[in-house]
């Protein structure tokens, strides 16, 4: 592959996004760090009220609840694992008693366990499929209830409700060593086109965003020195890692009546990833 030149990332000005979501109540599962805290905190500077979903870490979770309330809307921390069927239904159902209803729900919580194949447990098949994969099922089901319980509501938004499934490139790209993560990605890909299609009818929107790399810390071994960033470079087209905000950013916009007319969609912010560039010059 030919030497990427080295291009400055843009600076972008810095401006107050509009208050797209104002009024409406959010769900982000998976918020007190990382991606999840980043959409947490888009949605709640474009106007939504926004439940912190967590597994553990109290304290992160609290932070997150006071940055958003910092916008001037509301929030609060929920700890709840979402493979629990009793806890996903305990955190809708205090969502609804607290915020009256839930409009958005951001299933972004997910984990890795990796192994190669012949090594790996059945626990660790079990842990990452049940968070990764029936998590989201969960979340998308009670989701679905309230949304249906409460319809359209006039002057709100558009739509019944709106679901945003976090999946991965790795719902299309196989990762050797990574077997359980990638088959949870591939089966939120198709849970989310059937779920779109069931609750279209009830004007319920149901998509997916995939992120490539983005710098957190559950992969900073792969961008946070010079050889590993040079490595993950090569396979990032755009030649920068993304960033949490630009997850945040895309799920603001997606959860907005701006996406209206959009489901059934997996929208990958990964920098032209899935472009496979290793073809660039070996096709």
């Amino acid at each position: 592959m030919a030497p990427k030149e080295n291009i400055p990332p843009v600076v972008l000005p810095c401006t107050k996004p509009p208050l797209i979501l104002k009024g409406q109540k959010a769900i982000v599962t998976g918020a007190n760090s990382g991606i999840g805290k980043a959409v947490a905190l888009s949605l709640g500077e474009a106007g939504a009220d926004v439940v912190i979903n967590y597994y553990a870490g109290d304290e992160e979770a609290e932070a997150v609840v006071k940055a958003i309330r910092d916008f001037g809307v509301q929030s609060f921390a929920y700890k709840a694992d979402v493979s629990k069927e009793d806890q996903v239904i305990a955190l809708f159902k205090e969502t609804c008693s607290k915020f009256g209803t839930v409009d958005i729900l951001v299933s972004n919580a997910g984990i890795q366990r990796d192994s190669p194949l012949e090594k790996m447990s059945l626990d660790q098949w079990n842990q990452v499929i049940g968070t990764n994969l029936t998590g989201q099922f969960l979340c998308c089901r009670e989701a679905v209830k309230e949304f249906k319980r409460r319809g359209v509501v006039p002057g709100g938004s558009c739509a019944a409700g709106k679901i945003i499934c976090m999946s991965s490139v790795h719902q299309i790209i196989p990762w050797a060593g990574h077997v359980n993560y990638a088959a949870s990605k591939g089966g939120v890909n198709m849970m989310m086109l059937s779920i779109a299609q069931e609750v279209a009818p009830h004007r319920i929107r149901v998509n997916s965003i995939a992120p490539g790399a983005i710098k957190t810390h559950i992969n900073k071994d792969a961008w946070s020195t010079g050889p590993a960033l040079e490595s993950l470079l090569k396979l990032i087209p755009y030649n920068r890692v993304g960033e949490p905000s630009d997850i945040g950013k895309c799920a603001a916009w997606l959860a907005s009546d701006q996406a209206d007319y959009i489901t059934g969609t997996t929208i990958f912010v990964d920098g032209g990833m899935t472009l496979f560039p290793g073809f660039t010059t070996g096709g």
